[in-house]
């Protein structure tokens, strides 16, 4: 995650980022990119990135997971990603799908794009 974030901190400084807590106190920590945190993944920040989707407050989801490793909150994410599917949002949930989704960013030169990261 933080290699993918230092190739790309022009666009997510120009970027309304969100993220759940522990990712955006990491980002905000490394980076100072003033992420607004929203609650931890497992404690209802999933369900609060949803939320936001379905509200269109959000042009792109970053949301990266480990398909190979059971996550206690593994209802929440899969609610998520129905939800940008169901909004027509961009989720990237692996690092390869990340890059392209903030590269066309980048190259759209959107004007403060409103990104949700989290892992």
């Amino acid at each position: 995650m933080l290699e993918l974030v230092e190739r790309h901190i022009d666009t997510l400084r120009s970027s309304r980022l969100v993220a759940t807590a522990t990712t955006g106190g990491l980002l905000n920590e490394h980076f100072e990119l003033g992420v607004h945190c929203l609650m931890s993944g497992p404690l209802g920040g999933d369900l609060q990135i949803g939320a936001l989707v379905a509200e269109q407050q959000l042009d792109l989801v970053v949301f990266l997971r480990d398909p190979l490793t059971a996550h206690p909150h593994d209802p929440d994410i899969q609610a998520l990603m129905k939800v940008c599917d169901v909004h027509d949002i961009p989720l990237a949930t692996n690092p390869a799908t990340a890059e392209l989704c903030l590269s066309a960013c980048t190259a759209a030169d959107h004007e403060r794009p409103r990104l949700a990261i989290g892992r």
